[in-house]
């Protein structure tokens, strides 16, 4: 338990304290799909991705922040989401319908964990700019943003398309976003 009195997680494998241009991943918490496989993201996938790439170089951190749970709405507000994005909303627009910000996301607590941890810079396991931005802002040197592409899914792929044209993310057109490109 950090600054907010949630519960945050820091996995840690190998040596970090005084590293730089660390393997960092600062996941926010997805029940449905880190937990029960959902489709409609790429969280669940992201999440084992991080593992495995940090598991591979030998050292890093993961980050799993509480209460991030649908962009920080909360588990309820998401499944409302989830019914209007059924009807045809993108994520954007369904937070907006439902009068809740589009990303309510804090990471301040992520960059005092990595202070904490005594890590001098990262290389950020992430396709957010908006969350680099965040963790500069919070003290944290990002020395690089490491792309973590899933492949898409008929299931999540306008969720991908959204990410990336309404959102920002970095996600290369190779990845088959292009309409009628997954399926």
């Amino acid at each position: 338990s950090v600054a907010d009195g949630r519960d945050h997680l820091a996995l840690v494998m190998g040596e970090v304290a005084e590293r730089s241009r660390l393997l960092v991943r600062v996941h926010s918490e997805c029940l449905t799909g880190d937990v029960f496989g959902s489709q409609r993201c790429d969280c669940g996938e992201q999440l084992t991705e991080s593992m495995r790439r940090i598991s591979e170089v030998g050292a890093g951190v993961l980050i799993y922040l509480r209460g991030h749970e649908g962009r920080g709405i909360g588990l309820a507000a998401k499944l409302a989401a989830y019914a209007l994005q059924d009807a045809g909303r993108d994520t954007v627009d369904a937070n907006l319908e439902l009068g809740l910000p589009i990303d309510s996301r804090e990471y301040g607590v992520a960059a005092q964990i990595l202070r904490d941890l005594d890590v001098r810079s990262v290389r950020l396991l992430t396709n957010n700019p908006e969350k680099v931005a965040a963790l500069t802002a919070a003290g944290t040197q990002v020395d690089e943003l490491v792309s973590l592409v899933t492949a898409p899914t008929p299931a999540n792929v306008g969720y991908l398309r959204t990410k990336r044209d309404r959102l920002g993310h970095v996600l290369p057109p190779a990845m088959g976003l292009a309409i009628g490109m997954v399926g």
